[in-house]
C-alpha cells in the first residue's frame, strides 16, 4: 500500500462530497466476493488508528467498543455505499480533520485524463455563507459561470430545483461553536453545483437587484494547472501575481501542491516586490497541501535565523518546522488573508509566523484543520487518509479544532461584493500604508 505524506484538507472535501452531499448518486450493490474486502478494510483502518494516532489514548474514546458496535454493519451491508459509510462512522467518532474515506470511484479521476464523464466538472464559482445567504464571492475568468453571467455578489436561491437557504439552519446549529462551520456551509452549495464535466446545471440566482436571474451553466474542468499527488483525487493549481494601490505586491494561490511550479511563482513574485512598501499573501479559500511548503514561503520574509514555525509531535516524536531564510528577504511588512476555507498547510503558514514582527493576519477564522496525514488504498479499492501528527503553531496553540484567529477580523459582505470591493485587502492595505508613512 503506498503512502503518502501531506497535510492536505481538501481530501476531507471529497470524502463528504461523496459520502453525503453528492446529489443523486446511486449506490452500487454489492458483490458476494468483495464482502470480505469490505471487511479486511474496516479493520485495517481500526488497527491504522489504534496503532499510530498520535494521542494513544485517542482523547479517552473506547475504540474497541467503537469496532465491536460497527463491524456488523460492513459484515452486512448490502452495497458498497453502506459499508463505506460504516467505515466512515467510525473514523468520524474521532471529532478530528484528516481522517476520510475517499470512494474508489473517485479515483477514476486520477488514473484517467479528465474529461467528459469525469466527476470533476467546475462552474468556476466560489462561494461563501454571508448571513444565511450563498453568495458569490468570485467567478473564474472564462468559466461557465461567467459565460452564463453569473456575478459576484449574487445570491444562489437554488440548485437543480433544490431551494438553497433551508440546507443552512441545520448546518447553523450543529457547528455554531466549531470553526469548521464555514466550511460545511460553504461546501453543502458547492457540492450540489458539482457533477461530471459536461453535466448542465440550473440555478436561480438573486441579481445584485434582488432580481430573480436564471442560469444555466455547462460543468467543465476546472481552470488551472491539474495536479496528481500520489492517492489524492486532483487538485488544480492557479496563482497570481498583481500590483495593488501604492505599489503593494499581492500573490495569491490555490492549493499547496505542484511545488515545482508554485514556488518559482512566488519567488518570482517575491524578487519584483523586494521594493515593495508592502505585500499581501491571499490564501483564501486554500485548502492547503504539502506541509513543508510553508518553510519555503516564510523564508522570503522572515530574515531571522532558527525561527520555528511551530512544531510536529507524532505518538513518538517532535520535529520543529524550521524557516530558513532566504540568501535576499524581503524586510517590509507582510500581510497574510485567511478564512473559513483556508485549512491545513494554509494555517500552518498563518498560524507559523503570526505574531512575528512585521506579519499581520487578516480575514476570518480558519477552518481547524491542521494535522498531517497520509492517503493509503485499502483492500477494497478505497482510499484512506489518516492523521499520524498534531501541528502546534509557534504560539503554543495547537490550531486542530481551534483554527488561526486573524489579528484583524474582517468578514466580506454582500455589499462589499456588489460593489466590487475587498474588505480584508482593504484593512490589510490600509495598515500597510500607515507603516509605511510611519516609517517615512
Amino acid at each position: 500500500m503506498k503512502r503518502i505524506e501531506n497535510s492536505i484538507f481538501a481530501a476531507v472535501l471529497v470524502a463528504i462530497a461523496a459520502l453525503v452531499l453528492r446529489p443523486g448518486f446511486a449506490a452500487a450493490q454489492i458483490a458476494p466476493e468483495t464482502r470480505q474486502l469490505n471487511v479486511d478494510s474496516f479493520e485495517y483502518v481500526w488497527k491504522t488508528i489504534r496503532d499510530r494516532h498520535f494521542d494513544p489514548t485517542l482523547g479517552g474514546l473506547d475504540w474497541q467498543a467503537v469496532h465491536d458496535e460497527l463491524l456488523p454493519k460492513v459484515e452486512n451491508a448490502k452495497s458498497a455505499d453502506e459499508a463505506r459509510s460504516a467505515i466512515a462512522d467510525m473514523i468520524s467518532r474521532l471529532h478530528q480533520s484528516h481522517f476520510a474515506i475517499i470512494p474508489a470511484d473517485v479515483y477514476e479521476n486520477i488514473e484517467a485524463p479528465a474529461g467528459k464523464g469525469d466527476r470533476g466538472g467546475s462552474t468556476g464559482l466560489q462561494v461563501r455563507v454571508i448571513d444565511g445567504k450563498a453568495i458569490v464571492t468570485s467567478v473564474m475568468p472564462g468559466s461557465p459561470a461567467e459565460k452564463a453571467g453569473v456575478r459576484r455578489g449574487w445570491e444562489i436561491r437554488s440548485v437543480k430545483g433544490e431551494e438553497i437557504p433551508p440546507l443552512f439552519p441545520p448546518i447553523e446549529k450543529e457547528f455554531e461553536k466549531s470553526p469548521r462551520k464555514d466550511f460545511y456551509l460553504s461546501y453543502a452549495v458547492r457540492t450540489r453545483m458539482g457533477g461530471a464535466i459536461g453535466d448542465t446545471v440550473a440555478a436561480i440566482f438573486l441579481d445584485e437587484t434582488d432580481r430573480p436571474a436564471g442560469k444555466t451553466m455547462i460543468l467543465e474542468e476546472p481552470k488551472g494547472k491539474r495536479v496528481i499527488f500520489g492517492n489524492l483525487p486532483p487538485f488544480y493549481l492557479t496563482f497570481r501575481t498583481d500590483t495593488l494601490r501604492d505599489g503593494i505586491g499581492y500573490f495569491t494561490f490555490s492549493c499547496f501542491f505542484d511545488p515545482v511550479t508554485l514556488m518559482p511563482a512566488f519567488g518570482n513574485a517575491m524578487q519584483s516586490f523586494m521594493q515593495a512598501p508592502g505585500i499581501i499573501i491571499d490564501v483564501r479559500g486554500n485548502p492547503g497541501g504539502i506541509a513543508g511548503m510553508g518553510m519555503g514561503f516564510a523564508g522570503w520574509f522572515v530574515e531571522e535565523k532558527n525561527v520555528a514555525m511551530g512544531t510536529i509531535r507524532t505518538r513518538s516524536d517532535t520535529l520543529k518546522l524550521v524557516i530558513n531564510p532566504r540568501a535576499r528577504v524581503y524586510r517590509g511588512p507582510v500581510a497574510i488573508l485567511v478564512d473559513g476555507l483556508s485549512g491545513s498547510s494554509s494555517e500552518i503558514l498563518a498560524g507559523g509566523v503570526q505574531g512575528l514582527p512585521r506579519v499581520r493576519v487578516f480575514g476570518s477564522r480558519t477552518a481547524g484543520a491542521t494535522l498531517p496525514s497520509l492517503v493509503e488504498r485499502l483492500p477494497n479499492g478505497d482510499g484512506f487518509q489518516y492523521a499520524f501528527a498534531s501541528y502546534i503553531s509557534r504560539n503554543g496553540v495547537e490550531l486542530e479544532g481551534e483554527g488561526v484567529r486573524p489579528d484583524v477580523e474582517i468578514r466580506p459582505t454582500r455589499e462589499a461584493l456588489i460593489e466590487g470591493r475587498d474588505p480584508a485587502i482593504e484593512a490589510a492595505v490600509d495598515w500597510i500604508r500607515d507603516l509605511h508613512y510611519k516609517g517615512n
